[in-house]
């Protein structure tokens, strides 16, 4: 999700592994859901899209910036501290489920967040496989290695998401949500994409959603 859209010279993407969950996921204190937080409770997120979403959400409730590796945005959540760090400062931080997932910290999540109320960032959840692009002879067998890791689903719907970002001249930065997906459909294989697009103070919220049906030759 954090890989500009504009390719960069001499690389490219060569595969794209089947997604992970693209959900955003609450870590609270005391196992507390979202709804279930008390008034004035501070919740911290790097991100606007997520922060916008939680206003919309809850207009109760502080949103703190915050920073720092997984672990970090953790301890500072009150009850969520490792032995000898000090006390947390939160009540809960939102974080995206996919990555609790990869470091195998998923059971701090508390709730994961409903796209109806928290829609993800463009290709979350996905990781890219890019190579070197230059016209240089390639290692024997590496495309075939790289074919074998690719999901043609995953890659269909990440690209639309992408190019939904590219084509709004936006980045990680906006407030900008979109989870595409595809599913077979009586006539052949279905692309459905649904975006929002929310101001940073969560009071103004489009919601879109488009189908098309994917050609039989879609890579």
């Amino acid at each position: 999700k954090d890989l500009p859209t504009a390719e960069a010279d001499g690389l490219r993407i060569a595969a794209v592994p089947e997604r992970a969950d693209p959900r955003d996921a609450l870590c609270s204190r005391d196992g507390l859901r979202l709804a279930e937080l008390p008034a004035g409770a501070r919740v911290g997120t790097c991100s606007p899209r997520r922060a916008a979403q939680l206003r919309a959400a809850r207009t109760d409730l502080e949103v703190v910036d915050l920073r720092g590796n997984v672990d970090t945005r953790l301890a500072r959540v009150r009850g969520n501290e490792r032995p000898g760090e000090a006390p947390g400062d939160l009540d809960a931080v939102v974080l995206a489920a996919a990555g609790l997932e990869r470091l195998g910290r998923l059971d701090a999540a508390t709730e994961i967040l409903d796209g109806s109320v928290m829609m993800p960032a463009p290709a979350q959840g996905a990781l890219a496989v890019e190579t070197a692009d230059d016209g240089a002879a390639r290692p024997a067998g590496l495309d075939a290695a790289l074919a074998a890791l690719d999901h043609a689903p995953t890659r269909i719907a990440v690209t639309a998401e992408r190019a939904l970002l590219a084509a709004l001249e936006a980045g990680c930065a906006a407030p900008i949500s979109a989870l595409a997906r595809v599913e077979a459909g009586p006539d052949g294989d279905v692309l459905t994409l649904d975006a929002m697009v929310c101001s940073a103070d969560g009071t103004r919220r489009l919601d879109a959603s488009e189908s098309a049906a994917l050609p039989s030759s879609a890579p």
